[in-house]
């Protein structure tokens, strides 16, 4: 029998996704190995009544090579849908959250699929493992715009991420120059700085702040005040989502029952950003930078803007690598197993090694250190 495996995505959308789904098929196609994909994450297989070809597409080496530089992948969005927790309306008509593992596992036999390879971010990592430890043959392939999977050096859609937020920075650290503005551009980081980090950098930017390093704004505004006898003109901070004050958080008022009840993630400070949190840390900073310097800031949020620019050649070379690794670490009979990039070398790792982890930026990092030689404040 020829062998057969499935491919499926978790988490949100990244350019270029389908270079490595390009990269397992035209892998699995020289050892004359079937490739299917599964439809939307894991909704492919336990929603089937909702796809005309009941979730699962075949995956060809002809179809690949013609949607290679699509932007969207050809097996969908991932979804953000947790197999072990179905919501599922019950005989009472009340939502109730349903383990459905087993039945997906059934599903993937019935239909003679041996393996699945998964494109995963963080969270997805940790539902490939569980899966895994339920007898599911699987290979992951490490994915994000933050670069905060842990065991890999690099993630794939961090390299596209990277360059589009560069250029989009330059674009408003033009527009803060020409208006006379302090622009504070908030970028996806909620754990991790490498985004903003390399990403400021690459655009000169006055200062970076990053969930690694808590920051100091007096000192932030230090940088920004012009000698004496001079006045500000215009400035660029860039500032990772998660990036937290050094100083202690005022403590908040009390939670309303009713509104807390409706909105799980009010802190107390209801208003326009307790649920879609993004743009909330550069309106802090912005405004408070505002107070210190005596100058107009501009907060900007690019949220998954940052994602929505064309996959880089290094993150196309570097997809149709990993794909290819995923489907060789099958031949050599892994399983369990995440594939990692160790410069010069596409390594197996165990997928314990990488889940429940977040890659940060390390206190010796050489960008800190560039930063730092280039005059750049990094709020310390």
């Amino acid at each position: 029998m020829t062998t057969r495996i499935a491919v499926n995505l978790t988490g949100g959308f990244d350019p270029g996704l389908n270079a490595v789904i390009g990269g397992v098929v035209f892998a699995a196609d020289r050892l004359g190995w079937d490739v299917v994909g599964i439809h939307d994450g894991f909704e492919g297989l336990l929603f089937r009544e909702r796809y005309p070809d009941f979730g699962l597409v075949h995956l060809s080496s002809s179809l690949m090579r013609s949607a290679i530089s699509a932007s969207g992948p050809v097996i969908g969005t991932a979804s953000k849908l947790d197999p072990f927790r179905v919501r599922t309306l019950n005989d009472e008509n009340h939502l109730e959250e349903v383990d459905r593992s087993d039945e997906l596992i059934a599903h993937l036999r019935k239909t003679n699929i041996e393996a699945v390879i998964s494109l995963s971010d963080t969270r997805g990592l940790s539902l490939i493992f569980k899966l895994h430890r339920k007898g599911l043959r699987v290979v992951a392939i490490p994915r994000s715009a933050e670069n905060d999977v842990a065991a890999t050096q690099l993630s794939f859609g961090f390299n596209s991420a990277l360059s589009w937020a560069a250029d989009m920075l330059e674009q408003i650290r033009e527009a803060a120059r020409s208006a006379r503005r302090i622009a504070v551009v908030e970028i996806l980081g909620e754990h991790s700085g490498w985004l903003a980090l390399q990403a400021g950098i690459a655009a000169c930017a006055d200062a970076i702040l990053i969930p690694e390093i808590p920051y100091d704004l007096a000192r932030v505004a230090t940088k920004l005040r012009p000698k004496p006898g001079g006045r500000v003109s215009h400035g660029l901070v860039v500032v990772a989502e998660g990036a937290q004050s050094s100083k202690p958080v005022p403590a908040c008022s009390a939670v309303n029952p009713l509104k807390a009840s409706l909105s799980p993630l009010a802190t107390g400070n209801e208003g326009e950003r307790v649920i879609e949190r993004s743009g909330s840390v550069a309106k802090i900073v912005g405004r408070e930078l505002q107070r210190l310097v005596a100058h107009e800031t501009y907060p900007i949020a690019l949220g998954q803007l940052i994602k929505g620019g064309h996959a880089t050649a290094v993150d196309r070379q570097l997809g149709l690598a990993y794909g290819a690794a995923a489907i060789r670490a099958l031949h050599e009979k892994h399983s369990g197993v995440m594939t990692a990039f160790e410069p010069p070398e596409l390594n197996f790792v165990p997928l314990s090694e990488a889940i429940n982890k977040i890659r940060t930026v390390p206190a010796n990092s050489l960008f800190l250190q560039t930063a730092r030689s280039l005059g750049i404040c990094l709020g310390d």
